[in-house]
């Protein structure tokens, strides 16, 4: 690539930040449709946030996107948020138009789009949320949002997941509850289950083995989702798909909020496959295998 006095800047902020995957998806995106754009990664620590959204303005950073521990604290320092940001509090893409800088969440919609493409639309259906974290707030808010029939959150702290059930419950029409996380209670909700979302950090590397779920209460016809991509296929997708259910990967989660923040700043759709491509061989060159 060509990088000339012309060239845009996009960034990813956060603390940490190299483990990031964002700056690999969003430069082959950006090489494929041949845009005059890079995209860097700042590692920006808390009480440094402030002159950091400064920066941002002054060295005329055109698109933004913004991980933990920012997300939340991000808020007071821009002009306009976007009305499901500001709702759940949560900012990850910032557009930068002329010096106003204007704050979206993508992290819903693209959980979303994830269950949509992969023919799994909560419409309708029951679905099990595993956290009650920022990430788990903005998919829970996006599938209320769709319509679902039935939503039950449960976390390892029970208040929390009932916080946010009564959150929800005061926005959209629809039967969510929020439960303490225990054997008896997961088992039981896990016979009403069409969709599971992992939306908790259980299964991550280097804990690959580990899972919330004991695989004798999936079922076939469920859709099992986790939102942890490294390793791809966690303990609970590989039990998941030696029964049969579909299986969504982490991957999918990270792919479709990336494209949407690359919709917001450059008003086109990104290729998906590129950025798929460009993410499997990130995660194979750091650890030797994708999954």
């Amino acid at each position: 690539m060509k990088i000339t006095g012309h060239t845009k800047i996009c960034a990813v902020i956060g603390d940490p930040i190299e483990h990031s995957l964002s700056p690999v998806m969003h430069n082959a995106a950006l090489q494929h449709l041949g845009l005059d754009v890079i995209y860097v990664a700042f590692r920006v620590r808390g009480e440094a946030l402030e002159d950091a959204v400064k920066g941002v303005r002054s060295l005329n950073i055109y698109g933004l996107n913004v991980t933990m521990p920012h997300k939340t604290a991000i808020i007071k320092y821009l002009d306009e948020v976007d009305p499901i940001a500001k709702d759940i509090e949560s900012v990850n893409t910032v557009l930068n138009v002329n010096g106003k800088l204007i704050g979206f969440n993508t992290d819903g919609i693209g959980a979303l789009n994830a269950l949509r493409y992969n023919h799994a639309d909560p419409k309708g259906r029951r679905v099990l949320i595993l956290g009650a974290g920022g990430a788990a707030k903005a998919i829970a808010y996006q599938i209320a949002a769709s319509n679902a029939e039935k939503i039950v959150i449960i976390n390892r702290t029970g208040e929390k997941a009932k916080e946010l059930a009564k959150f929800l419950r005061k926005r959209f029409k629809v039967k969510i509850m929020g439960k303490q996380l225990s054997t008896i209670t997961l088992r039981k909700a896990l016979k009403e289950t069409d969709i599971l979302i992992n939306a908790t950090s259980v299964g991550m590397r280097p804990y690959n083995d580990q899972t919330l779920i004991d695989k004798q209460w999936l079922r076939r016809d469920m859709t099992v989702m986790d939102i942890v991509y490294d390793p791809v296929e966690t303990k609970l997708l590989i039990d998941a798909k030696n029964i049969g259910a579909k299986v969504i990967n982490g991957i999918d989660m990270l792919l479709y909020q990336g494209a949407e923040s690359f919709k917001i700043w450059f008003r086109v759709d990104p290729p998906i496959d590129v950025m798929r491509k460009a993410i499997i061989e990130e995660l194979e060159r750091r650890t030797g295998n994708a999954s």
